[in-house]
């Protein structure tokens, strides 16, 4: 069988017979397969938006050619009288566990929320009369942040090939559509992944994994440097091995860690608010058309730093998407993005954050613990501003023109809009960085300043990270890992989900 690699430009609203025509005159052969490597949307040109595909083309009829197979992960399995236990079910802890009871460790996964189900339900309740559930909302409950996000699957991580390719066959294998394989900038949306998840859990304990839920990590019990318990809010747990992938919103289990001598620092992060618009306005600005066929929403990607400001980006896009009440605690206000596999809502947002370093944002000597206090205080501020959870709000060009608006427009955000002086309730730093980025973003977008900007968007990454060697293992400690979103070395499902592989695997190899 010989093999071949081609690049094609389809319109975007192709068809397979399409596909098959163009590799049939590009090699001139008549039976063969394929599979597409990648597809990416080539919008450089307003006149002539087009996909650009890469496909594997296999036959008899070609003569030259070698295939190349993907790396794959091989995780050794034995009998093992190990127990491991995972604190957290976002992707970085599950992935971890999935990896070690493969491998033969008596696993056991803790989560402080509840399952899917009961979580989407409490999340319901809340966007419907505000009332907040302190384990199950936008931050805790099964399947971490990232189940009740857009569920981009892109990641700038280096050298996980392996590590990526078994996670998007784990999605797959779930529920998951073919395509993450391919597409240069996959998603899931969340629609899909309360689905995934879910089955992703039952395959789990199928394979002889246990799952607690509604049970919150409360310490650590420490003997030179050695875990041996986890206490938790339903029992002691002893075990072998313990990794924690918490993510970056439980600052008490941080506090706990760092009380407990696990060794953290600051590191740079970002925070900002959530911009939004009518899709039709961004689709018209990056098409020049209102839509589409055969492509779901306009995307944008925008960054700038001025001459005596901080660096300004648009983060987390989530085209035909909704902006979401995100706290992880009571009285405090935080939103972000969300969005559903088809994208076809009647509104676009992203995050729009300016990066800073804690010891500049508060303080000279900020350390681990007082970075997180600081953040606190500030999304507890946003709480205190509306005294409940309406998001305070302006137009982007109030915002630039420092104008309260007089009129609440249309949003997707469920809990309702509060007219605010946004750029004060923001530190003085951030809130001048991202005024400029906004004058120069709506020179790049036709009608940008048109667009809302709302609340505060303070979880773009951990502001702390912990000090580790390159497996996950925590400085000064035998057999604790930090993962994920919480060890502040990952972002993102694929980013986090690779990292608690690669913490599995080395314990895995050091067994």
């Amino acid at each position: 069988m010989g093999y071949k690699e081609i690049s094609i430009k389809l319109p975007t609203s192709y068809q397979e017979e399409e596909i098959k025509q163009k590799i049939r005159k590009n090699l001139r052969i008549k039976r063969f397969a394929y599979q597409i490597e990648n597809k990416s949307l080539d919008a450089r040109k307003k006149n002539n938006i087009h996909w650009q595909l890469r496909i594997s083309v296999f036959s008899k009829e070609i003569r030259d050619g070698k295939f190349v197979e993907l790396p794959e992960l091989i995780i050794p399995y034995k009998k093992r009288n190990k127990k491991a236990v995972v604190i957290g079910s976002g992707p970085a802890g599950f992935f971890s566990a999935l990896v070690l009871l493969k491998a033969g460790f008596e696993t056991t996964i803790i989560e402080r929320g509840s399952d899917v189900n009961k979580r989407d339900e409490s999340i319901k309740e809340f966007e419907k009369n505000g009332t907040f559930d302190e384990k199950n909302n936008y931050a805790f409950g099964e399947g971490g942040a990232g189940t009740f996000s857009d569920g981009k699957l892109t990641s700038r991580s280096k050298h996980i090939s392996k590590e990526k390719q078994f996670i998007l066959n784990s999605y797959i294998n779930a529920g998951a559509p073919d395509e993450i394989k391919y597409l240069s900038h996959p998603h899931l949306g969340s629609d899909n992944l309360k689905i995934i998840v879910k089955n992703l859990r039952e395959k789990f304990i199928s394979l002889g994994g246990a799952i607690h839920f509604d049970t919150l990590l409360e310490d650590l019990i420490i003997v030179n440097g050695k875990v041996t318990e986890a206490i938790t809010s339903s029992g002691n747990i002893k075990a072998d091995e313990f990794i924690i992938a918490s993510g970056h919103s439980a600052f008490e289990t941080f506090r706990m860690l760092i009380s407990r001598g696990v060794n953290f620092q600051t590191k740079n992060f970002a925070i900002g608010c959530r911009i939004e618009h009518p899709a039709e306005i961004i689709n018209m600005a990056q098409w020049g058309c209102k839509n589409l066929p055969g492509v779901k929403a306009a995307e944008y990607r925008m960054t700038t730093q001025g001459k005596t400001s901080l660096p300004v980006y648009t983060f987390c896009m989530c085209p035909g998407g909704i902006v979401v009440p995100s706290a992880a605690y009571k009285n405090t206000n935080i939103v972000n993005g969300m969005s559903l596999y088809k994208r076809d809502g009647n509104f676009a947002n992203a995050a729009c954050v300016a990066g800073i370093n804690p010891e500049n944002l508060f303080g000279k000597k900020a350390t681990a613990s007082a970075t997180i206090d600081g953040l606190e205080n500030l999304e507890q501020s946003f709480f205190e501003y509306s005294n409940d959870y309406h998001a305070p709000f302006c137009s982007i060009q109030d915002f630039i023109d420092k104008k309260i608006p007089s009129i609440i427009p249309e949003s997707t955000y469920p809990l309702g809009l509060n007219p605010a002086p946004l750029w004060d309730l923001l530190p003085t730093q951030i809130s001048n960085s991202i005024r400029e980025g906004l004058i120069i973003f709506k020179k790049k977008i036709k009608a940008f300043e048109s667009g809302i900007i709302m609340g505060l968007e303070s979880k773009t990454s951990s502001p702390i990270q912990v000090l580790r060697n390159s497996n996950g293992l925590c400085e000064g400690m035998k057999n604790l890992y930090i993962v994920g979103e919480a060890s502040g070395y990952a972002g993102g499902i694929v980013s986090s989900a690779a990292d608690g592989i690669k913490a599995a695997m080395n314990i895995v190899e050091c067994q």
